[in-house]
């Protein structure tokens, strides 16, 4: 009798749940970062270490089901070791017309900080983080060393704020009012490469600001024809920490163009003072997967937020983005809006809390999530929620939905003679342009409506090809 020989197998390789994160931050990493850093900041990345490695990816039981970390393929993935601090000496040095700072980050160097005199005499300051810890480090640890300053509960803010490699800090004085803004651009994207940062905003009693963030690629991430997924991803993990005094004004614009390698954590977190005011103008356009945080905390009577984002997803894109909105002070006011407009095999998940403490007597608040899907493909959820421990309140309320474009103004516009996709193009911009018209500086407005309908166009001449 002749037996079989055993059939050779090839063991599978495990399978990735949803929440599995495949970038890993170790502690010999962390340990590189603090050596030459003062005690107190080496024990807060330790600190965010620990907190990074025991926290599941999602906490909030609402939203475990929606978490997919699937397309993020970042076993690979190495984090700059020594960014640089300043620009290389002899760098051309000249400061773009219409704005009154600028701070130009490309990878791990720094291509520009500027300021122009008034804002320079005035006491404005924009500068790397490594270069304040040297230059100013009692400053430096005021606005470092707070375990607040990014939510302890979130697996990925720790991520930030135990493994950054970059930093700018902007600090407004009191009473100063900047007419121009000021303008933090973070270009990455280079395959295999991971840039974690942190940009802190702080303004005083008073004070006025805007600022124009752009996210994009680097010449070094390369283009569509450059490799495919092939050349690995890169991972980009970015806080924008705001801290507001009483009275004090900023106005955000953020535009997010990363290529289609690029893995995007994002958090956003502020705490607004007294009377103080925080206008959110966010666009997510590019990236393979993108993940979205904002907090919102209304510590100071009469304080306000305003917050609108926009998403507009194309191919297999996923965008996760949630909100918490924390009313703590009396009279407070908060105003937020999601928009999602999805092409082809897209995701949107939108998720937000509204929360009005018990000492928020008078709170006015109002959080709205809209998604628009246009292919059979695409999935948009949006899940807004309240939680309310104050009852009297001038408003508390939240509205959602999810459909295709509407019929009867696709009616209206073509009974007036504009072609059916001249009409969906008019209707899905003007979906999106309340972003857009928040945008304080003129290039920029112009540059994401020509962003916004180069993706339109590509779209539909991908369908057409299909």
């Amino acid at each position: 009798m002749t037996l079989a020989r055993p059939r050779a197998t090839t063991a599978r390789a495990a399978r990735r749940a949803p929440a599995d994160l495949s970038f890993t931050l170790d502690e010999p990493t962390v340990e590189a970062f603090a050596a030459g850093e003062p005690d107190w900041l080496a024990a807060d990345r330790r600190a965010a270490l620990g907190l990074f490695t025991s926290l599941p990816s999602e906490g909030n039981q609402l939203y475990t089901p929606y978490i997919d970390l699937r397309g993020a393929e970042l076993a690979d993935v190495r984090l700059y070791e020594q960014p640089a601090v300043a620009p290389e000496a002899g760098t051309p040095q000249d400061l773009p017309d219409g704005i009154a700072a600028m701070a130009d980050l490309r990878e791990d160097r720094v291509e520009a900080l500027l300021l122009d005199d008034a804002s320079l005499a005035a006491g404005v300051r924009v500068e790397t983080l490594r270069g304040l810890l040297a230059s100013d480090p009692d400053t430096a640890r005021r606005l470092l060393d707070d375990s607040s300053a990014l939510p302890a509960t979130d697996r990925f803010a720790q991520l930030t704020r135990a493994g950054w490699n970059q930093g700018i800090a902007i600090r407004v004085p009191a009473g100063v009012r900047l007419e121009r803004p000021i303008v933090v651009r973070w270009s990455a994207g280079a395959p295999g490469r991971g840039l974690l940062t942190r940009t802190i905003v702080e303004l005083g009693e008073g004070a006025v600001a805007s600022i124009v963030e752009e996210l994009g690629a680097s010449d070094e991430a390369g283009g569509p024809g450059s490799g495919g997924d092939a050349a690995g991803q890169a991972l980009f993990s970015g806080s924008l920490e705001v801290r507001l005094g009483r009275d004090a004004e900023l106005r955000v614009a953020s535009i997010q163009d990363f290529g289609p390698r690029q893995v995007i954590f994002q958090h956003r977190n502020a705490v607004i003072g007294e009377g103080a005011n925080l206008h959110w103008a966010l666009a997510q356009l590019g990236g393979r997967l993108v993940r979205s945080r904002v907090d919102n905390r209304l510590e100071g009577d009469r304080s306000t937020v305003e917050q609108v984002e926009i998403v507009f997803g194309a191919d297999e894109q996923l965008f996760d983005l949630t909100s918490y909105t924390h009313h703590v002070g009396r009279d407070t006011t908060g105003n937020l809006l999601s928009k999602g407009v999805l092409l082809d095999a897209a995701r949107s998940y939108m998720k937000g809390m509204i929360t009005i403490e018990k000492s928020a007597r008078g709170t006015d608040s109002f959080l709205g999530e809209f998604g628009m899907n246009l292919s059979k493909k695409a999935r948009s959820v949006a899940i807004p929620s309240l939680e309310i421990d104050q009852p009297d309140c001038r408003r508390a309320a939240h509205s959602s939905s999810v459909g295709p474009i509407d019929e009867s103004q696709l009616f209206y516009l073509e009974s007036r003679g504009i072609p059916p996709d001249e009409a969906r193009k008019f209707i899905v911009l003007g979906f999106l342009e309340p972003v857009v018209t928040r945008v304080p500086l003129e290039a920029e407005r112009d540059r994401l409506r020509e962003l916004l309908e180069a993706k339109w166009n590509a779209g539909v001449e991908g369908a057409a090809a299909a």
